[in-house]
């Protein structure tokens, strides 16, 4: 991991989010996923900041950042990021959301779409029927009985390392299982999305490839030839990275080179 230029708490939408910056150049704010933090996008967060100016969030209660007495939902979590964006001076931020941090970024681009510039969702279903079945599954068996057979995974050693209080990581799994096992269908908020946006999954993903179709079709694209000029595309794009499952992705370099992209493509 590079070293933040700058770091700390910001305090937005009556609570207080962890916040690191790296690199310099046009904002983009990366979000993690379930039960991770800006360390584990590794590898793709040093790459990005090579030519951006890289916002790391941890999301409330992963990190450093801690649960604060409020249900975890994706829409106050797009309201801490659309605050964040705001707090920081910025007009506008490119983001870029993997799973759970996907749906904040999703929602963000829905609720806010004044502070949001391109958008990059990885490994994000627009409803949880996008997810396959065993992981439908897994996602509902989350809970309290989950905690303490979680400490021998490596969310919980990252945990470890940079939690102000460990001991936050029964909240943190709880808070968890109550997101993650909601059942949501966004598809008729996807026309409310003014932002380019690019999908971005595995072959092998916890995301069925027919529901990132999907996706890809609710924002206009994949529904007719291009055309030789590339006339009938509008802005958005949509690629899957093979050899890549939801595991894995967060940390491949491929997924910082398809970014970097679409992000300079401006």
């Amino acid at each position: 991991m590079p070293t933040p230029s700058k770091s700390g708490y910001a305090p937005v939408n009556g609570v207080e989010v962890y916040y690191a910056v790296y690199g310099e150049g046009e904002p983009i704010v990366l979000l993690h996923g379930g039960f991770g933090a800006i360390e584990m996008f590794g590898p793709v967060l040093e790459l990005l900041a090579e030519g951006h100016q890289v916002i790391g969030v941890d999301l409330q209660a992963h990190g450093r950042t801690l649960p604060m007495d409020r249900p975890m939902t994706f829409e106050a979590m797009a309201d801490d990021i659309a605050g964040l964006i705001t707090w920081l001076g910025y007009e506008k931020a490119d983001i870029m959301g993997y799973s759970t941090g996907g749906g904040v970024a999703l929602r963000t681009a829905v609720d806010h779409p004044e502070v949001v510039d391109r958008l990059i969702l990885v490994s994000t279903p627009y409803a949880f029927s996008g997810w396959h079945d065993y992981n439908q599954q897994g996602m509902r068996m989350i809970g309290p009985e989950a905690i303490e057979p979680m400490k021998q995974t490596p969310m919980y050693q990252m945990y470890a390392q940079i939690a102000p209080d460990v001991n936050n990581w029964g909240r943190l799994i709880t808070k968890v299982g109550e997101l993650a096992g909601q059942d949501y269908d966004w598809s008729a908020d996807i026309a409310k999305i003014q932002s380019p946006t690019m999908l971005i999954v595995g072959d092998w993903d916890s995301v069925r490839t027919a529901h990132a179709a999907s996706f890809f079709e609710l924002l206009g694209g994949g529904k007719v030839d291009a055309g030789w000029d590339g006339a009938n595309m509008n802005a958005n794009r949509f690629a899957i990275l093979p050899g890549q499952t939801h595991y894995t992705i967060f940390m491949a370099p491929e997924l910082a080179e398809t970014a970097i992209g679409f992000l300079d493509a401006k």
